[in-house]
């Protein structure tokens, strides 16, 4: 396994490239700056397969292995024919290629696809195919082509032991920097009162514990030339066991199918122990036993499901009942609808940016602890 220092760069959606910075300097990556689409670090191939198992807010990670200045089709087939490819790829491995090009003479991205496509199959002897375990990002950009290896494989939401999941989720990813925004770091409870399969409440309860979020999940960086199991898996046993916390973390929904769901979903994630779901509509909601903490919530936006008549009742409601019964609480509402988020009467601090997810620009509205 070569120790030489590469680039990583760390995807997540635009608007949270500060979260996934501060992140990743609490985890003890080198220098990360926040760019457009996410952080930029360096490091070794080990650093690779941790930013993969610890970050809670990166969707993808990027192995950047190199690239050259390219003005034409005929150079860039030349010079990706010339490229080491066998010091980080396996010709038994298949691989799939994305390619996008911008401002360069290179600009058919169809076209740079193929040349490149030919080259591994012909100097590499790898298979090309649509399915591959392994993708490789090539980015041509102001005439020069940059190649890049995803080394997480499925995106980083999806944890490995979260089966059920509802209408319109939030993401893994996503719900771990809100929760980082809001100022949580797993030593308060957590309510989420519309909590669907309960992605907040795991969240929170695995920070609380200090799971790391890639424990039980493969990922792409395993069909790499530059994998050692060994140290790999020695890397994933020094991850500390769950820590013991007298935090508990509370999730309710009106739909017991989301309950159930939320419960299954605990147990796979070995959190059970920390969260507690019950059947309960927003207006019956009251503050769990012990201190304040962070009520946190992803209702309905309308954009997708819902009636948004109703869901200005629904918002009114869930403002009245926060603000009578949870003083001291902070809370956090992530909607795409600024006039139902304001329909709470809540006092929120200024909000974030907006985040692109599935489609919609989402906020977080958040304030401090209600009095």
């Amino acid at each position: 396994m070569t120790t030489d220092t590469i680039e990583i760069f760390l995807a997540t959606a635009p608007g949270l490239e500060p979260v996934l910075r501060d992140e990743a300097a609490a985890l003890g990556f080198d220098k990360p700056k926040a760019v457009p689409g996410g952080v930029e670090t360096r490091g070794s191939w080990t650093e690779v397969w941790r930013a993969n198992l610890q970050l809670r807010g990166a969707n993808r990670v990027l192995a950047r292995i190199g690239g050259f200045p390219v003005f034409h089709l005929a150079q860039l087939d030349k010079r990706s024919r010339k490229f080491p490819w066998h010091e980080t790829l396996r010709a038994d491995v298949p691989i799939k290629v994305e390619v996008t090009c911008r401002k360069s003479k290179v600009y058919h991205a169809g076209a740079a696809t193929q040349r490149i496509e030919t080259a591994l199959r012909e100097e590499l002897g790898a298979e090309i195919r649509a399915d591959a375990p392994l993708t490789l990002k090539v980015r041509i950009e102001r005439d020069f082509c940059t190649f890049s290896l995803d080394t997480s494989g499925e995106s980083l939401h999806k944890r490995g032991h979260k089966e059920a999941v509802g209408k319109a989720p939030m993401r893994e990813t996503l719900a771990s920097q809100f929760l980082r925004q809001c100022g949580f770091t797993g030593a308060e409870p957590i309510l989420d009162p519309m909590c669907g399969s309960g992605t907040f409440v795991l969240e929170a309860a695995e920070i609380a514990a200090g799971l790391a979020p890639g424990r039980d999940r493969s990922f792409g960086f395993e069909h790499l030339a530059s994998f050692d199991q060994g140290a790999w898996d020695a890397l994933r046993q020094a991850q500390a066991p769950a820590a013991p916390t007298d935090v508990r973390f509370y999730g309710s929904d009106r739909n017991d199918g989301a309950i159930a769901m939320s419960r299954k979903n605990a147990e796979r994630a070995g959190v059970a122990d920390l969260c507690h779901f019950e059947h309960r509509a927003v207006g019956d909601i009251t503050p769990p036993p012990g201190p304040p903490g962070l009520v946190i919530v992803n209702p309905p936006y309308g954009e997708r499901i819902g009636n948004k008549g109703a869901l200005h009742a629904l918002y009114g409601s869930m403002g009245k009942v926060l603000m009578e019964r949870f003083s001291g609480w902070r809370v956090g509402i992530v909607t795409s609808n600024t006039p139902l988020a304001r329909t709470t009467g809540l006092p929120f601090v200024p909000p974030g940016p907006p985040v692109a997810h599935g489609g919609l620009k989402i906020k977080l509205f958040r304030t401090d602890p209600l009095r």
